[in-house]
């Protein structure tokens, strides 16, 4: 949101603002982090690979550390995704929803989840707990477990203030339809979709054309 369209919104929406883009600045480093983790792992299975085949030399563990290592690309990028609205939605009923209905049943959704989500992290914390209590580790070099573990409902925890956010957005959208939306996914259409796609593909195939013709010699047609 620019400065000057801010300086437009009321003291709770400029507070609501705030503290959305603080949290998407969290939910970026962490997605950076999950990417990181898979670009490693991406790495560590090519040396695998070849260590194996060429060398005789695998890598030591190698479930193990991507059992480990799934908790981290699998959990950590989630607010992130649920911030832009990335998720596998059903529009097929929602989608003929404008306005305030369209909010409410957003807001209903948002209100589920949270419901769930609640759920999830007091079991994830239980089986965090009682891997930390027995000192569970893994099978093949013993990674210790309860790091990974406590991941999870850390990540959940994320996701959480990031559906409370959501929530809070939407009630302010259902009590003023016409407001500027604040902390809350933009859903494009499928038109929209598809739009840009086409975008998309007219902007490569003009990028195409122009080092075409950059590649092009003086004088030769």
């Amino acid at each position: 949101m620019a400065m000057n369209d801010a300086t437009e919104l009321s003291p709770a929406a400029r507070r609501l603002a705030a503290l959305d883009e603080l949290h998407f600045k969290l939910e970026k480093f962490l997605n950076l982090m999950a990417a990181l983790v898979i670009l490693g792992l991406m790495f560590v299975g090519t040396y695998q690979v070849f260590g194996r085949k060429l060398l005789n030399i695998p890598v030591p563990g190698y479930v193990d550390i991507v059992e480990v290592s799934m908790t981290i690309f699998a959990f950590l990028g989630i607010a992130y995704c649920q911030k832009l609205g990335g998720h596998i939605r059903m529009e097929i009923i929602i989608g003929r929803f404008k306005g305030r209905w369209l909010y409410a049943v957003e807001l209903l959704g948002t209100l589920a989840v949270i419901m769930l989500m609640t759920i999830l992290i007091y079991y994830t914390w239980e089986h965090f707990m009682r891997a930390y209590t027995i000192g569970d580790s893994s099978i093949d070099i013993e990674i210790i477990l309860w790091p990974s573990k406590l991941l999870v409902p850390f990540a959940f925890s994320v996701l959480m203030i990031r559906l409370l956010l959501q929530a809070v957005g939407f009630t302010r959208l259902i009590m003023d339809p016409n407001a500027e939306p604040i902390a809350v996914p933009h859903i494009e259409s499928v038109d929209e979709q598809a739009q840009h796609e086409i975008d998309a593909g007219l902007a490569g195939e003009i990028e195409k054309v122009d080092l075409l013709g950059a590649n092009k010699k003086p004088g030769v047609h």
